[in-house]
């Protein structure tokens, strides 16, 4: 039972280590203080052992404005079926980090290098106007090498690490740069 109340609670951030092949310790924190305010160990990630246990968060108090989180969709699922109004913050690390893994440090081709150089600045977004400069020169990535990215055979390995991350940021977008407009809101979930 907890020893506090839930509700005071309103920037989040939620994260989940695995231990090897023995389970998963899911933690939620207060993002201002980084006191752990809720935990479950579990065997993983996952819409089946979250989506309860944010319902019973939510019925003990907590109603957060806003959790900063990986990029777990089955996780993200639970989150907005729970809190619809609950903004989610991606975190940036962990986006700039899977994308610099998918391309690898040497990309085989010029639209892998690219996308990486851009990525390579994406956790160093610290106001509106670099917001914007990223987005419009992923933007315009986008517009000279989607149809070369499209173009390459599908067993190609640079394909697959191209349509990949572009996948990732295309899907974080709308929820890449909430941190901008909202201090107490972390660029990650790494503390």
């Amino acid at each position: 039972e907890e020893l506090f109340d839930l509700s005071q609670y309103k920037y989040l951030i939620y994260d989940g280590t695995y231990f090897h092949k023995n389970g998963c310790l899911i933690c939620l924190m207060d993002a201002p203080s980084q006191r752990i305010i809720a935990n479950i160990y579990t065997d993983r990630e996952g819409f089946k052992n979250t989506y309860p246990w944010f319902n019973d968060l939510k019925l003990k108090g907590l109603n957060p404005d806003a959790i900063a989180m990986d990029g777990e969709i089955s996780v993200m699922r639970a989150v907005r079926m729970t809190w619809p109004e609950t903004k989610i913050q991606r975190c940036l690390y962990h986006i700039q980090r899977e994308g610099m893994r998918w391309l690898r440090s040497q990309p085989k081709t010029q639209a892998g290098l690219k996308l990486r150089i851009l990525l390579s600045t994406l956790c160093f977004v610290k106001n509106i106007k670099e917001r914007n400069a990223f987005i419009k020169k992923y933007r315009q990535w986008f517009n000279t090498y989607n149809a070369f990215v499209q173009s390459l055979p599908k067993t190609y390995v640079a394909f697959k690490d191209l349509r990949r991350t572009m996948a990732l940021i295309n899907n974080a977008l709308p929820d890449m740069f909430r941190y901008l407009r909202n201090p107490l809101l972390p660029v990650t979930t790494n503390t």
